[in-house]
């Protein structure tokens, strides 16, 4: 299988580890006869494809750009939550920790569109969202707008970082297509 970009390969492979046997979905890839016999094929296929790019990224990047890119694009929640904890204690910012917390929880789960921003389970309550909230001691609008803009410039850096050294591996690996635009 080839995908048609690293994002694409990332977010895929980072799904993956939240299927399970829910829905009906089958542990065992199933061999399809209609094909050569033995041959896994599909969408068991793909799914095998997609754990082992999961495998092969998660090896293979630093753990300071794989908790980046579980922070940003992972649809597990225990395991996004502890890749966003992780990524804050990493950030170099001169507001308080708190701040840098709230910064980066906000990032990791940003404000959707719809209803009150509900329209994932992924989204932290309203009350989040606000700056004001983020630190103890009162802050001028300003400084916060500038740290939260530097907290956000440094975890973008290191995803873009963590899709480099991706765009590398699965390269190496023949994994992206190579079509152009």
């Amino acid at each position: 299988m080839t995908y048609p970009s690293v994002v694409s390969a990332v977010v895929r492979a980072l799904a993956a580890e939240t299927i399970n046997s829910a829905g009906g979905c089958d542990f065992e890839p199933k061999v399809q006869v209609a094909r050569v016999p033995g041959e896994i094929s599909g969408k068991e296929a793909a799914f095998l494809s997609d754990c082992w790019v999961h495998g092969r990224l998660h090896k293979a990047l630093p753990v300071g750009l794989w908790l980046a890119l579980v922070a940003k694009y992972s649809t597990h929640l225990e395991r996004k939550h502890d890749a966003m904890m992780a990524l804050a204690g990493s950030v170099k910012s001169p507001a308080p920790e708190r701040f840098i917390i709230a910064a980066t929880a906000t990032w990791a789960f940003p404000k959707l569109p719809g209803m009150e921003g509900k329209r994932s389970t992924s989204v932290l309550p309203a009350s989040w969202y606000d700056m004001d909230r983020w630190s103890e001691e009162p802050v001028a609008e300003r400084t916060q707008h500038r740290w939260k803009s530097a907290i956000r410039r440094d975890l973008e850096d290191q995803v873009n970082k963590a899709l480099v050294e991706a765009q590398h591996i699965l390269d190496m690996e023949g994994l992206i297509s190579c079509q152009a635009a």
